[in-house]
Formats: C-alpha cells, structure tokens, sequence
C-alpha cells in the first residue's frame, strides 16, 4: 500500500522549519485519502454502493485525482448497468500515468481488498464532500484576500463585497464556487429529469405555473434559469399582471421531495418582488384588492362597508402566511439587487423573482451610454436566472413610438433601447389592452353612426386583454386572451363562448 496523505502530516512547525524566511504558515489543503479509498473499494465490491453516494458527492470532490477518474470510470459504468470492479475498470486506466506511479491496476484490486465496511460508505462520502468544501473555502478565501490586498482604483471594496458574497453563495448551493465544464451525459441527464418531472405534473408544466392556464399553455409555466420580459405602455395593466402571476405562485405554495432528490417547492414557490416605482404597502393594496374582490380605490380611500371591510381583513389574514416577500427600496444598482435575491434565497428560499420594473435598475458602474448601462442590466438578470436557478420576470417600459401608428399593438421594435433586451431575453411578453386606446376614440354623441359602431366595438374589447408572446426560445409565438377587470386589477382566464354555452346547459 503506497504511503497516505492526510491533514495531521503537515503540521504549522514543519511548514515554518520549511519556510523559516516567510512569516505564514502553510497547512496541507484538507483531505481524507483513507475515506476516499475506503469508499472506492466499497464501490467496486458492491456496486449497489454507489447509488447511495452518488446524490452526496461527484468525482469533483476526491482529491487526489487518481481517485476522482476511477470515480468517474466506475460511475460512467453503473449508469450502463454494467459491472464497475477492478477487472472491468483495468482496461480504461491502465495507461493512466497517475495509477502507474500508485502501481497500475493492482492498485485497484488493493481497493477493493482492503474496504472495511459498505455500510459506512455515506460516512465516508460526507466525509470527502465536507473535506472538498473546506478545500474550495480556502481557495476562495486565498482570492478574496488577494483582491483585497490589490489596491487598484478600478476596484471598489463595494463590488469585491458583491463578489465575495456571489462566490460564497455558489459554494453554499453547489458544493464548488466555479463549476466550469461539464459532460454532455450530465447535461443530457438534466434535460431528462426536466421532461420527466413534466410529463409527471398535471398539465405537462416543466416549469412553475403562471395560475392563468391559457398562458400556461403557450409558455409551458415559468422555466428556471429563463429571463421573461413582460413589457406594456402605462396603463396597460403590466404591474397588475406581474402582481397577479405572483400572487397565484406564491398562495399555492407546497413544499416537499422534488424529482431530483432535493427538498424544495413542489407546487408554486417563494416570490421574491422588487417594486422600484410602487412601495410595498401599495403593492400588498393591489393584491388584497384581487383576494377579497373590493376596488382597489375603495381600500384606499377606506370607503368600505362592513361586510367589505370584514372581507378585507379575512383576506389580509390569510395571505399572512404567503411566501411573497417585497423589497421597495428604489434605484436599487443590479449588484445589489442580485445580493439580495441570493441572501433572500439562502434564508427563506427564492422560485420566481420579479422585478418592477427595468429601466428604474441602476447599472453596477456609470457608463457612457444608456444602451450600454440597460446591456450591463439584462445581462446582470439573464446571470442571476442561471445562477440562482430560477425564472426572472423584469417589467419593462416600451417607447412612444406606439402611441404615433394607427396599429396600437406592441412589437418588438417598440422596447425601450431594444437591442440588449430582446438579445438577452429568453422570452418577450407584451400587454395589449384595445378597450383602452378604443374608449378614447369615442366620436361626438350627436353622430349616432359613429357611435353606434364605437359602442358595438367597445362591447367587443370590454373586459379583455391580449397578452402577446413576441419572443420565445423554447416555443411558439402568439396572442393570449385573457379577462381583465380593471376595478381589482384582476386577470384571469377568459371564458370563451363554446364555455358559455356548456355552463348554460347544466
């Protein structure tokens, strides 16, 4: 057996009698290559082993690297159902030069010899991850001093605080701070598990359901990792609609085992909402509005009748428990607001962020363009959805240019510095109310033709909305009609008429 390495062989003495010049002493990066050998021949003893280790550490987490490709050989094998034992895994590492200086194969069976137990292999595993997050806690903190220690104009104490608290996040959900590359096998298992868990949940959703089933359906919910602008002229109702959608998530919240072993939301999520424009007492108004169905205008004047008022405050009550959390803090620079959606996920859990909405984001540093500084922004959101793993719904405002065509429908062209944004967006939504831009159309009362033909149209469009998907990577484009009822901000799935006609049967 070749000669083990572990933490108490290098001791601060020996590493100052080596050093005697340098005024630090270095310690040995912390491992266990016992436990990581143990687990190894346990492995290729039983090869039932593995799939009680596998949801605990990777090959990332050996440290001695020899160990991490028998690892990865072994696991490559057992996802085949095929045998992983020291005969089997000879002919793939018998060229390799790191088992060559341990012995060659023999090496192998010398493992698989000398396991102890099996029943301890979770020990062991434990042990290995553990160790593996020290190892990469004092890399990080080698990096962080070392930027602190460069004392450099360019970089702010702020932004390497931002850094840090990014880097640290990252280990804390992922067990490493950089995850580089990673096999086609992995990703592909991903994308299985994804198509697995939607083609398990009622309604074929891969991602966290809207509450409005008619956008559901286009969209296929609210994917993680996704950017969604939803972008709209004022008064078209874009903020009922981002507090509606989170609302619905947050109220059916569920939390359990999900499909890839890991404790989290199983139905609805944690929303986490940054209203930059409205204060959060405002926002919780418009929700309450929608929950106990009394005009928003009523609850902010307090012109209420009893049994409203009652209604209010048992709606109040019931949403006291609702996973919506609120931050109203305005002009709010995109490394913070991604700072607080990590420390909001790691304390309470995060599923869906919204934002209210883009063009109130300040860019991290001044730049010398506005199109340049909203670039820095989108890109800083599409990070934070890839990060944190989870949808990012930005509300965004869309230039006049609308209000000077005939056609009031939205297109893309129409965004607010529009490159950045629609490059950056995974998918591009816009409201589109035509009761709004046609009440303000009415003709003269003495013309009866005219007016006759407005309140024909107005009828037509009363109630109505058009949500229009005008960007979607992973699906179609199209109009989504939904109702609106602008007394609770409120929308909701339209009726059509074939549905009509069925409830009038019953």
């Amino acid at each position: 057996m070749n000669e083990l390495t572990t933490v108490e062989e290098s001791t601060p003495e020996l590493a100052a009698r080596a050093n005697m010049g340098s005024a630090i002493t270095e310690l040995a990066a912390p491992h266990n290559i016992e436990a990581e050998q143990q687990l190894l021949g346990a492995i290729l003893t039983n090869n039932d082993v593995f799939d009680r280790v596998a949801s605990i550490i990777t090959e990332e987490h050996f440290y001695d690297p020899v160990h991490a490709k028998i690892y990865e050989v072994a696991k490559a094998r057992i996802a085949k159902n095929l045998q992983a034992t020291p005969v089997t895994l000879k002919a793939f590492l018998e060229d390799h030069p790191g088992l060559k200086e341990l012995g060659g194969p023999a090496y192998l069976a010398n493992l698989a010899g000398s396991a102890v137990a099996s029943f301890a292999a979770g020990d062991y595993a434990q042990i290995i991850y553990d160790l593996a997050i020290r190892r990469e806690l004092v890399t990080l903190g080698k990096d962080i001093a070392a930027k602190a220690n460069n004392v450099d104009v360019a970089s702010e104490p702020r932004e390497q605080i931002v850094e840090a608290e990014q880097a640290l996040y990252k280990l804390g959900e992922a067990g490493k701070s950089d995850t580089g590359f990673q096999s086609f096998l992995r990703a592909v298992t991903d994308a299985v598990q994804v198509a697995h868990a939607a083609y398990q949940r009622e309604g074929g959703l891969a991602g966290i359901s809207t509450g409005l089933q008619d956008l559901d359906k286009k969209l296929g919910g609210l994917h993680p990792s996704d950017l969604l602008i939803l972008a709209g002229r004022p008064s078209m109702g874009k903020t009922s609609l981002a507090c509606n959608i989170a609302f619905n998530i947050a109220k059916v919240y569920k939390r359990g085992l999900r499909h890839d072993g890991r404790e989290g939301a199983i139905d609805g999520g944690v929303v986490g909402f940054y209203s930059l424009e409205m204060s959060a007492e405002q926002l919780a108004s418009r929700i309450l509005s929608e929950a106990s169905r009394i005009p928003s205008h009523k609850i902010r004047r307090g012109d209420m009748t009893e049994d409203e008022f009652r209604r209010f405050v048992a709606a109040a009550k019931e949403l006291e428990s609702c996973p919506l959390y609120i931050d109203d803090t305005p002009a709010l620079p995109i490394s913070q607001l991604a700072a607080r959606a990590r420390r909001l996920k790691r304390t309470h859990g995060l599923d869906a962020l919204f934002i209210d909405y883009l063009q109130l984001v300040r860019p991290a540093t001044a730049k010398d363009s506005r199109v340049n500084e909203v670039s820095e922004i989108t890109q800083g959101m599409k990070a934070l959805a890839k990060e944190l793993e989870i949808p990012v719904i930005a509300l965004s405002q869309l230039s006049r240019q609308v209000e000077n065509r005939d056609d009031k429908r939205p297109q893309l062209s129409d965004l607010r510095e529009s490159g950045s944004i629609e490059q950056d967006a995974d998918v591009v939504m816009f409201v589109y109310r035509g009761e709004y831009y046609k009440e303000r159309e009415k003709p003269p009362e003495n013309d009866t033709d005219r007016m006759a033909t407005w309140m024909e149209e107005m009828e037509s469009l009363h109630g109505k909305a058009d949500v229009i998907i005008g960007k979607q990577r992973h699906g179609p484009i199209g109009d989504v009609s939904l109702a609106f009822e602008g007394e609770f901000t409120k929308f909701s799935d339209l009726v059509q008429p074939w549905q009509q006609e069925e409830d009038g049967g019953y």
